[in-house]
């Protein structure tokens, strides 16, 4: 008897798994925060036994190596795979025991594609595919990018992994389940994953790198790569050299006065609120990324590398929260942290700081004299249709481009509202006069705007 346990990573996207019998388990791409790991392990009372990795990870920062030494477990890297730490290296074919007395063990395919040494891991069951841990080759509906790498590698890795997804197909059972780790909102995957479970049979039939000839699949998958964020530049360095264990004590506190000299420093100091309150109040040159929204993706993406943060937050537990987050893409230590609301970060005499909110209906019923309107979404989502007239600058640029706005009252929109809010809050620091469009995308046309496509 076997079970397969999930550990979403919804911020980044991403899940990591827990498989094993009734005394011993793997972990299959862990977390940076490996405590949740342990955690999982010791609800089912098992030992973990195994700790492996897919690829060296360019999306986050793999708990693998302090999950090993907190367990003691082997660490199961791709042999080819270039890393400096202490490790098992495995290559196609090697199998590890993961429960023997329940008759479970691990056997790595090699399908390369997302990187060159990626590795899949099939779980079997007295010799027979019960599951398939597919890391980010062969994923829900589609397969993982191989742009991240190397640039000259591309054309080549988007041929292999339609190869690797084929083998996977070939060699597995239809009823084998296919548990990726990419898929689920991760930049790291090629197109829009659908779904929260499939197997190998439902990929055959639905999975273009499974229903089309290589050239078709390779020409559209090369055309249909999203931006890829910039802080996967540190990812792979950091999983390659073996990441520092994980310290999530809180950050020293910073009262008003201090808040008011990182700032002046040109520090980063972000307030973990959600968006309403942020708009309704805050301190004036603080910029806005919501705890619960996608925090370390978006801060990450932005903030320039090694400047240090700050962080506000309503209560000890959200600034827990952030931290347990923003370790996972290599923002370990705060520079300081405050708790409570603006009242509690200004100095006296100061006031906070705010700007409006709209819907997409307020948009069409301003006249249109002084507005610009403002678009912080990809490019490749706006290439779907787009307000007449708006301005482009995605949101992950707009630090960069502040002086690009054109001069008016800036109405800023993105699919949903949540990265209008970052773009308003930086607008708003630079001393703009800004509103935030909290709305779908989806309703512009209805409240009347023209929406144009390409």
């Amino acid at each position: 008897m076997f079970f397969v346990d999930t550990i979403e990573v919804s911020g980044l996207g991403n899940r990591s798994y827990l498989a094993g019998g009734t005394r011993t388990a793997v972990a299959v791409d862990p977390p940076r925060d490996a405590a949740r790991v342990v955690a999982a392990a010791a609800r089912r009372g098992v030992r973990i036994s195994h700790v492996v990795e897919t690829h060296v990870h360019n999306d986050y920062v793999s708990g693998g190596p302090e999950l090993a030494r907190l367990t003691g477990a082997a660490h199961l890297v791709p042999a080819a795979a270039r890393v400096r730490f202490a490790h098992t290296p495995v290559g196609d074919g090697d199998r590890a025991g993961i429960d023997p007395a329940d008759g479970l063990t691990l056997r790595a395919l090699a399908t390369p594609g997302h990187t060159p040494h990626h590795t899949s891991y099939v779980l079997e069951e007295e010799g027979t595919a019960v599951a398939v841990f597919t890391g980010g080759s062969l994923l829900i509906g589609t397969v993982g990018r191989p742009d991240l790498v190397e640039p000259r590698l591309t054309a080549e890795l988007a041929r292999a992994q339609h190869a690797s997804a084929h083998r996977l197909a070939a060699e597995l059972p239809d009823g084998t389940a296919v548990l990726p780790t990419h898929g689920f909102g991760s930049f790291c995957s090629s197109g829009r994953a659908g779904g929260g479970d499939t197997t190998i049979g439902k990929e055959k039939a639905s999975n273009e790198a499974l229903t089309r000839d290589v050239d078709a699949f390779v020409a559209d998958l090369l055309t249909g790569l999203d931006d890829v964020p910039a802080y996967y530049a540190h990812m792979g360095p950091a999983n390659a050299a073996g990441p520092a264990p994980v310290d999530l004590t809180p950050p020293a506190t910073a009262d008003a006065d201090e808040l008011a000299e990182r700032l002046a420093a040109g520090e980063w100091v972000v307030d973990l609120r959600c968006r309403v309150a942020f708009a309704e109040g805050h301190l004036a040159g603080s910029f806005n990324f919501e705890a619960e929204g996608q925090l370390a993706t978006y801060l990450a993406w932005l903030v320039p590398w090694g400047r240090p943060v700050t962080l506000l937050a309503e209560s000890p537990e959200q600034l827990a929260f952030a931290q347990r987050e923003l370790v996972q893409v290599g923002i370990d230590r705060p520079a300081a942290a405050a708790t409570g609301g603006p009242a509690d970060w200004l100095r006296p005499g100061e006031s906070p700081a705010s700007f409006r909110r709209a819907t997409f209906a307020g948009l069409a019923e301003r006249p249109r004299d002084g507005v610009v309107v403002l678009d912080v979404r990809r490019a490749a989502e706006r290439a779907a249709g787009f307000v007449e007239g708006s301005v482009h600058i995605p949101v992950h640029t707009l630090h960069r481009r502040l002086g690009e706005v054109p001069e008016g009252e800036v109405w800023v929109h993105c699919a949903g509202g949540m990265r209008a809010a970052i773009a308003a809050s930086l607008l708003d620091a630079a001393g703009r006069d800004v509103v935030a469009v909290d709305d779908s995308f989806d309703g512009a046309g209805r409240a009347g705007l023209t929406v144009r496509i390409p």
